[in-house]
């Protein structure tokens, strides 16, 4: 894994990243803040972004390639969609990582720094930003719960007709 450090010309943010959703909520001065907060991450395949149990301190957005959510071992989902977003909660929530993110193939990332994010723009000082990155979180979480949601209905669904055909 390669780290490079994201030089960012205030009057030129590149269009692949003005598209990423996480990015278009914030205005073009937060939007300046965040990229001088961010690196990019270069991976292979097989190489480890973030480690479950790891201290979290970063936000990571997938730019191209896919990546593997592992727990205990076992991939639960994939992200190859350019802006997934992943790392976000425990970096806000200053926790552990719940979970590994591994490249499945060749990746780019952008990880942005909560910590200094945090030190440059003290939640205090920046309500109007800060209002803005957790409503985009927040609407990430609903998505994925929605999803999550609707996957253990089907699963419900289906492990009643299994047991309505052994019982019949």
């Amino acid at each position: 894994m390669q780290e490079y450090a994201y030089i960012h010309d205030e009057d030129d943010v590149p269009e692949t990243l003005m598209e990423v959703p996480f990015l278009e909520a914030f205005t073009k001065e937060h939007l300046d803040q965040v990229l001088h907060a961010a690196a990019f991450i270069e991976c292979e395949p097989g190489d480890v972004i973030i480690a479950e149990g790891d201290a979290a301190s970063r936000i990571f957005i997938l730019l191209a390639g896919e990546v593997g959510v592992v727990k205990g071992g076992e991939q639960l989902v994939t992200m190859d969609q350019t802006g997934d977003i992943f790392g976000e909660l425990a970096a806000l929530e200053d926790e552990v990582r719940s979970a590994s993110v591994v490249s499945v193939q060749e990746s780019f990332c952008l990880a942005i720094d909560q910590k200094f994010l945090e030190h440059v723009m003290p939640k205090e000082d920046n309500a109007p930003f800060y209002a803005a990155l957790y409503e985009f979180i927040a609407k990430l979480t609903t998505k994925r719960l929605k999803a999550t949601s609707d996957y253990l209905a089907t699963v419900d669904m289906e492990l009643r007709s299994l047991k309505a055909v052994q019982a019949g």
